[in-house]
């Protein structure tokens, strides 16, 4: 597998490149990146953007963003609706994403979320989330959400058993022929993200290594 030059990670609904896994990821790439120069190999290039409430125009801007990169050089790393967006850019492009308790069927759950709401890095934020959102959340599902994800070897899920927010065994499920790392605890956040699953995911997409 080729190494990519990109790395592009989704937060969360709700959520922001301030997040803490977004940090972390981050963070280690930095020092990935250290030793790549050391070894006279280019750096691997950070991308997380804030993604707006708009789920077409979120893809439309991570598209354009990455236009011109090839899928083999593009890694894509999402949490929770950033999983769910990261499934949809991986078979629409053709490339490998890392899940981390990835949504599955974010246009059921988030129904019950319309209305006006906070951004939780920055409770000064608000922003609308509406019905039209939801349908576009529809136009982003791959498949059958009842069945196992496509081409399920581009993928890598990390799924925790007592994430309070999201169902692990439909994840499993939808997930299933792919990579899973299935643990017993961690929660939704992943609380233990750095220190027990940032390398393994850095592995799979082919960036945890300065060669």
């Amino acid at each position: 597998m080729p190494t990519p030059t990109h790395l592009l990670y989704l937060h969360g609904f709700r959520s922001s490149p301030h997040s803490t896994k977004a940090r972390q990821t981050q963070a280690r790439l930095h020092a990935i990146n250290a030793r790549r120069a050391a070894a006279g190999r280019p750096a691997v290039h950070w991308l997380c953007p804030q993604l707006p409430p708009s789920p077409r125009q979120a893809m439309d801007e991570v598209l354009r963003s990455v236009e011109g990169v090839e899928p083999a050089r593009l890694a894509l790393a999402g949490s929770s609706l950033g999983g769910f967006y990261a499934t949809y850019l991986a078979h629409r492009l053709g490339c490998r994403a890392a899940l981390l308790n990835p949504a599955v069927n974010p246009a059921r759950d988030l129904r019950a979320q319309i209305g006006v709401l906070t951004a939780w890095h920055d409770p000064g934020t608000s922003f609308a989330f509406t019905a039209e959102h939801v349908h576009e959340l529809r136009d982003l599902e791959v498949g059958d959400l009842s069945l196992a994800v496509p081409d399920p070897w581009r993928y890598l899920a990390v799924i925790a058993r007592d994430d309070e927010v999201l169902d692990w065994r439909e994840m499993a499920a939808r997930y299933a022929g792919a990579q899973c790392c299935i643990v017993d605890h961690g929660g939704h956040a992943l609380v233990n993200y750095a220190t027990e699953h940032l390398d393994a995911v850095l592995d799979f997409l082919g960036v945890g290594a300065p060669a």
